[in-house]
């Protein structure tokens, strides 16, 4: 069974999660700290932790942080503060794996742990922790926000990037408009229903990527949209 640690000192919250993975096949263990939460990992090795940045005696990034340090690659998926974009930068940057914004659907989350335990190899870091995305020629410096395709560079504005840099991050699972809406656009004001659209067929325009035939961005009408090669980090 895999074993899934969850982190949050609310009990509203982890009354109505845990019940919830374990009805979704998983044996959760509760932490109602950081440290308990860095004490558990430690001792448990489970297979996924849940973190919510906010929580007493230390805060969910920093046991992140903690536990990258100490090259312990167990997965991390954070909870962060909706509408809040820096705080979801900065889980990246401590090495999570991947995010979800409060308030979510309880589904929703399940749907993220099964995706990050599919693209996580165990025992080795994740490309949320890599400085660069490497697919085939296509590299994404996420230091400098400089995409190159063979030995040109991409002229792609911010959001463009961040598109292409959230998709990478999850190589090969199908994302929603409405996903990539609240992850990358956030809370930003007045946001058209068309954005993603808009800056995929700029991504497809500057890739020189075929739609009908993709090498990098798939689109799966009713589904969403998927980075199909293969993708590598480099530190």
């Amino acid at each position: 069974m895999t074993r899934i640690l969850l982190a949050d000192d609310d009990e509203a919250v982890t009354s109505t999660l845990a019940p919830l993975l374990e009805r979704s096949g998983f044996g959760v263990e509760l932490a109602r700290d950081g440290l308990e939460a860095l004490r558990l990992t430690r001792e448990q090795q489970p297979d996924l932790v849940i973190l919510d940045v906010r929580m007493p005696r230390v805060d969910g990034r920093e046991v992140c942080r903690r536990l990258r340090q100490a090259h312990d690659w167990t997965p991390v998926i954070m909870l962060t503060e909706f509408g809040l974009p820096s705080e979801r930068a900065m889980s990246l940057e401590e090495g999570a794996d991947d995010y979800l914004n409060k308030p979510f659907e309880p589904s929703e989350l399940i749907a993220r742990v099964r995706a990050v335990l599919r693209r996580v190899s165990p025992g080795r870091p994740s490309l949320s922790g890599a400085r660069r995305l490497v697919s085939g020629s296509l590299t994404l410096d996420r230091q400098s926000r400089l995409v190159r395709l063979g030995d040109r560079e991409v002229p792609l504005g911010p959001k463009a990037t961040a598109l292409l840099e959230y998709l990478m991050l999850r190589h090969g699972e199908f994302i929603s408009r409405d996903m990539l809406l609240t992850d990358v656009w956030g809370a930003e004001g007045v946001i058209y229903d068309r954005a993603v659209d808009v800056r995929i067929r700029e991504l497809r325009s500057q890739l020189k990527d075929d739609a009908s035939a993709p090498r990098y961005i798939e689109t799966r009408t009713g589904v969403g949209y998927r980075f199909v090669a293969g993708v590598e980090g480099i530190a």
